[in-house]
C-alpha cells in the first residue's frame, strides 16, 4: 500500500493514474494499460475468474493470406472442414481431465471445465476457433487446436480428440500449435462479494464427469 501511494511522487496525480502512466512507459508497444484500480478483497487474477475465452486463427488458403495478419494467424497448406471440426469439438465440452492436452506441472490439477469450443469462418475466410473454460492448463488451448486440425484435414476421424481425452496421455498426432495464432479475448470475474469463494472453488480438485 505504501509503495502504491507513493507512485505519484510530487505530482498531483492519484496513484491509479500514476501507475497506468508508469506501466505504459515501460511496456512494449503492443500492450496498453487503459486504467488502473485497486482490487477488491478476495481478488485473485489466476483463480477468481468465472471463465476465460481464447481465440485461435488459421488460414487454410495460403494464396489468399493477408501478410499484415502474420503475427496473429497460422497458415496451413491443407483445407479445413469446419463442420467436422465443430462435431469433434463438441465431444470435448464438459468437466474432464485434460491431462492429454496439458503440459504437466508438479502438484497441478488437469481437471478443467470446457464451457464452449467452436469453429467458424470469418468474412475473410479465416478459420477461427473460440475456446471458453473456467481455467486452462499450460499449453492446453494450443493442444486442443492441434487435436482438431487433423480432423479438419481428414487425417483422423471426428472421434479422435475425444479418444485422446479419454486415454489421458499425450498423443504424438496432437501437435501443440504455434503460439502466435492464439489471443486471449476476455476474462470474466464474479461480483466482488463472490471473488473469494470462486477462488477457493477453482483451487479445489474436482472429479471429471463420467460419460
Amino acid at each position: 500500500p505504501e509503495a502504491f501511494a507513493s507512485l505519484p511522487g510530487r505530482s498531483a496525480r492519484v496513484p491509479e493514474q500514476a501507475a497506468g502512466e508508469r506501466l505504459n512507459a515501460v511496456l512494449p508497444a503492443d500492450i496498453v494499460v487503459r486504467s488502473v484500480s485497486v482490487a477488491p478483497p478476495g481478488f485473485d487474477a489466476r483463480f477468481a475468474p468465472l471463465w476465460r475465452r481464447y481465440r485461435y486463427r488459421l488460414c487454410d488458403n495460403p494464396a489468399a493470406f493477408d501478410p499484415l495478419r502474420r503475427h496473429d494467424t497460422v497458415v496451413l497448406k491443407s483445407p479445413l472442414d469446419v463442420t467436422s471440426m465443430n462435431a469433434a469439438a463438441r465431444l470435448l465440452v464438459g468437466l474432464n481431465d485434460f491431462a492429454a492436452f496439458c503440459k504437466r506441472r508438479e502438484g497441478a490439477s488437469t481437471i478443467r471445465e470446457l464451457l464452449a469450443y467452436d469453429w467458424s469462418r470469418d468474412d475473410d475466410g479465416i478459420v477461427v476457433g473460440t475456446v471458453r473454460a473456467d481455467a486452462f492448463c499450460h499449453s492446453m488451448v494450443r493442444a486442443l487446436v492441434g487435436a482438431l486440425v487433423p480432423v479438419g484435414t481428414g487425417r483422423v476421424g471426428i472421434d479422435f480428440p475425444a479418444r485422446v481425452l479419454r486415454a489421458g496421455v499425450r498423443d504424438p498426432r496432437v501437435k501443440v500449435m504455434a503460439p502466435h495464432g492464439l489471443s486471449l479475448e476476455e476474462v470474466r470475474y464474479p461480483a466482488d462479494a463472490e471473488l473469494m469463494a470462486r477462488a477457493t472453488l477453482t483451487r479445489s480438485v474436482r472429479a471429471p464427469v463420467d460419460r
